[in-house]
C-alpha cells in the first residue's frame, strides 16, 4: 500500500469518526438556550422550564439568554449563525413559522439555517366573548358576523400576532368580513373585551384563564383538534362547525442547521425525557401548557406544514412587517 493511499485512508477514517467523537465528549462546557424575546413571556418561561431539568440530564449548566427584538428574529438569527456543535440553542414558537412568509427580508431561512431537535409544548387557544354576548355558541357568532359584514370588531395582540392570524385563518375558513382592532399586547384587548368594546378575542388560555375563572369572559370553543383539559366542556372550533380549523401556540427546541445528528439524538433523548418528567409537567399546566415531545423528523415535518398555513392566510389576510 502506498504512502498517499494510507494518508487518504487516514482522512477518510477522521471524517467518519469525527462527528462521532463530538457527539460522545458533548456536551463539554454550559449549553446557551437563546430565548429570542424579552423575560417573563411564554418562551421565557417555557425555556426556563426545561433548561433547568435538561441541565441535569447533559450534566452541564444550560444558560437562558434572552435575545428580544424584532419579533424574535434577532435571537433566532444569533442562534442560526452559532457554531453548529450543540452549545447553542433556540426556543423558539409559533412565530417561527409565521415570520418566515410575514417578514419579507429574513436574515435567515427557516427551513434551511435551523435543525428541530424536539417540540416542547402546546398551549390552546380559546374563542373568547363579553358576557353580554348574545352569541352562545361559534354558530351563533358567525351568523352575527354575516348579518353585518365588517361591524363586529375582534381585538389582537397585534398586526402578525397569533391572535391576529388565527382570526384571520377564522375569517377565511368561514367567509366572514370583520374588522381588526391591533393593540400593543394581548392584555390591553382583553380589558377592552371585558369593557364591551369589542365582540371577540381569540387568545392563549394562559392570558385569558383568570378572567374566565372570575366570569368576565365567556369562552366558546378550544382552537385545538381535542378539547382542553383545563375546560373539558368547552368544544372545539371543529365540533363547533368550522371544519378543519386547528390551531395551537407551540413552542420547540431548535439548533444551527449544521449541527451533526448525533448531538441532535443526544439532545432530543435529554429534551423528551425532561419535557416527559413530572417536575416539567407540573409547571406546564400552571401555564395553561401541554407537554408535546416530539422526534426531530416530526417537528420538522410539524414545522413545515405550520410554515404553508400561516403563508396563506398571511397571504389571504394582507399582513406585512418590516
Amino acid at each position: 500500500m502506498s504512502s498517499s493511499t494510507r494518508i487518504c485512508m487516514a482522512l477518510f477514517a477522521a471524517v467518519l469518526t469525527g462527528p462521532a467523537q463530538a457527539a460522545e465528549s458533548y456536551p463539554n462546557r454550559p449549553i446557551r438556550f437563546v430565548v429570542p424575546f424579552p423575560p417573563g413571556g411564554g418562551n421565557d418561561i417555557v425555556g426556563r422550564i426545561v433548561a433547568t431539568q435538561l441541565a441535569e440530564r447533559l450534566g452541564q449548566q444550560v444558560v437562558v439568554d434572552n435575545r428580544g427584538g424584532a419579533g424574535g428574529t434577532i435571537g433566532t438569527q444569533i442562534t442560526a449563525n452559532a457554531p453548529a456543535d450543540g452549545h447553542t440553542m433556540l426556543v423558539n414558537n409559533i412565530s417561527l413559522a409565521v415570520n418566515h412568509t410575514l417578514i419579507k427580508k429574513l436574515p435567515y431561512d427557516v427551513l434551511k439555517d435551523l435543525a428541530p431537535v424536539s417540540l416542547l409544548g402546546r398551549q390552546p387557544n380559546m374563542v373568547v366573548v363579553h358576557p353580554g354576548n348574545p352569541a352562545k355558541t361559534v354558530r351563533e357568532l358567525l351568523e352575527m358576523a354575516r348579518a353585518k359584514p365588517g361591524q363586529m370588531q375582534y381585538g389582537s395582540g397585534g398586526v402578525g400576532t397569533a391572535s391576529h392570524l388565527a382570526t384571520e385563518m377564522l375569517k377565511l375558513m368561514t367567509s366572514t368580513e370583520m374588522t381588526h382592532v391591533p393593540y400593543k399586547g394581548l392584555g390591553p384587548a382583553l380589558t377592552d373585551l371585558m369593557g364591551g368594546r369589542l365582540h371577540l378575542i381569540i387568545s392563549t388560555m394562559a392570558s385569558a384563564l383568570p378572567q374566565m375563572n372570575a366570569g368576565k369572559l365567556r369562552p366558546l370553543a378550544v382552537t385545538t383538534a381535542q378539547r382542553s383539559s383545563f375546560f373539558p366542556s368547552v368544544p372545539t372550533m371543529q365540533e363547533a362547525g368550522v371544519k378543519d380549523y386547528e390551531f395551537s401556540t407551540w413552542y420547540g427546541l431548535l439548533v444551527p442547521a449544521a449541527t451533526p445528528t448525533a448531538i441532535i439524538a443526544r439532545l432530543n433523548t435529554a429534551t423528551r425525557a425532561a419535557v416527559d418528567s413530572a417536575p416539567v409537567k407540573e409547571q406546564f399546566s400552571r401555564q395553561g401548557l401541554e407537554a408535546a415531545p416530539s422526534t426531530p423528523d416530526e417537528f420538522g415535518v410539524y414545522l413545515r406544514s405550520e410554515v404553508a398555513k400561516w403563508a396563506r392566510v398571511i397571504k389571504a389576510s394582507g399582513a406585512t412587517a418590516d
